[in-house]
This record gives C-alpha cells, structure tokens and sequence, in this order.
C-alpha cells in the first residue's frame, strides 16, 4: 500500500482530474453556488495489520446549494478519502492489499468475522482501488466495462484465465463526463458498477454515483494508477441529496 499522505495527494489529484468537465453549464453554474459551511466528521480505518484514529478537524466550506448544505457534513478517513455525506451518520474505513475504502450508514458499521453490519440499507462507499497492489484487477474490469479508451491498457495487464467482461453492466445507466470520469445508476436488485466489488450488495434501492479513472503514466502498466469509485444508495427521502454529493465529488 502507498503511504497515507500519498493516497491523500492522489484523492486530491482526482478531484482536479475530475474538474475537466467544468467548463459545461453546470460547472458553472456550480461555481456560481454559494459557499456553505458544513460539520468536519473523522472516520477510523482499519487494514491488515494496524487500526488508525479518526482525523481531527474543523467545519469545511464547500460549493453547494444552502439546502444540501444544511444536511451534509465532511466525512474523512484516516486512510485519507472524504466525501459529503448525511450529518449523523457514522462511518468506518478500511485498508488492505487492493486499496482502501470508506463506509457510511445511518446505523453502527461493525465488521465480523462473517461479513459486516450495517450496509444493508441506506448506505455509501467510497473505494480507492490501487493498480500497484491486487487493486489492478478491479481496474482493470472497470475499465473493460465503462472505459473504453484504455481497453488496450486493461486487456495487457489483466493475466487472469478468464476473459475480461465487454462493454457496461446492460441494465446500468451511464453518463460521461469525459474518457476517465463516468456517472452512472444500476438499478435496485440489480448486478452493476454499483456494487461491483461492494459491501452494499443488492436490495430494493436503486445505487447512484461516479468512477473516476486516474490513469498513471505508463502507458503498458496500471501500477500507478488508481480508480475512485462512489456508490449511494438512498431511500426517497434522501434521494435528493445525492446529486450534490455525486457532483462535489467530481469537482
């Protein structure tokens, strides 16, 4: 695993990588937003070997509308991932072989020895897959499935026996925002780029969110390239919020 500091830099570099897109009319018209205080929560992460503190700090301001404002807090792991989320909910992050990931419920998320607790409803993740550990294996599907420029790219460094899928999920919605920035929504009961590789599974709601490809600077390897990938999933009453975490993300 890279150190801390570094995913930190290379979360951060993803937001400016995603930021590409902005000069569309929603860019701007985000840029225009005003800019709302929101509550600063720190996660606590565990990995292989060790367990981490959650990170200290203060309320952020960011650039969404008074009204998501006023629900959202700033969640951040001490494995260095953030993202907007509803205030009061807790959350849990994790580390290991193929990267780090963050949790968020509304409820306590424990893990057991058998599997976890608290994800099977309302819920996000964030995932940071990492191409210079086990993480290129999943890159390298998404890619197949939603990236079509690196194909090439995944199908030299994928060495599996199996044949690497073709095209996106067929009930998945996609929207792009460039060659590496993808929007998408599976559907409720539904395999896709939602809960591929996930803790959020399956159930009645539908998952939303964006994966974000950050492609390293080889052009034959994926070992300094790492995929972002948001997955919400809300109930009606929360659907409303979800753009504006979707699209903060991006930014």
């Amino acid at each position: 695993m890279r150190p801390r500091t570094a995913r930190g830099f290379l979360l951060a570099a993803a937001l400016g990588c995603a930021a590409g897109y902005g000069q569309s009319a929603r860019g701007r018209a985000e840029r225009a937003a005003k800019t709302v205080a929101v509550p600063f929560v720190g996660c606590p992460s565990f990995g292989q070997v060790e367990s981490v503190e959650a990170p200290k700090g203060t309320s952020q301001r960011v650039a969404i509308g008074e009204e998501a404002g006023r629900a959202l807090a700033y969640y951040k792991s001490a494995d260095g991932i953030s993202v907007l989320a509803p205030r009061g909910w807790y959350c849990q992050g994790v580390s290991g072989s193929g990267g780090a990931a963050l949790y968020l419920g509304p409820g306590p998320i424990v893990h057991f020895s058998d599997g976890w607790e608290g994800l099977d409803g309302a819920a996000m993740e964030v995932d940071d897959f990492d191409g210079g550990a086990s993480g290129r294996y999943e890159i390298a599907e998404v890619i197949a499935r939603v990236f079509p420029r690196y194909r090439a790219l995944a199908d030299r460094n994928w060495g599996l026996d199996t044949p690497l899928p073709s095209g996106p999920y067929p009930k998945d919605t996609l929207r792009y925002r460039g060659d590496t920035v993808v929007e998408y929504r599976t559907p409720a009961r539904t395999e896709g780029l939602g809960n591929f590789n996930s803790r959020l599974g399956k159930n009645e709601l539908p998952i939303v969110g964006v994966a974000i490809l950050l492609p390293g600077s080889s052009r034959s390897s994926l070992d300094d390239s790492h995929l972002l990938r948001l997955s919400v999933r809300f109930p009606p009453e929360l659907a409303r919020l979800a753009p504006a975490i979707v699209h903060y993300a991006e930014r």
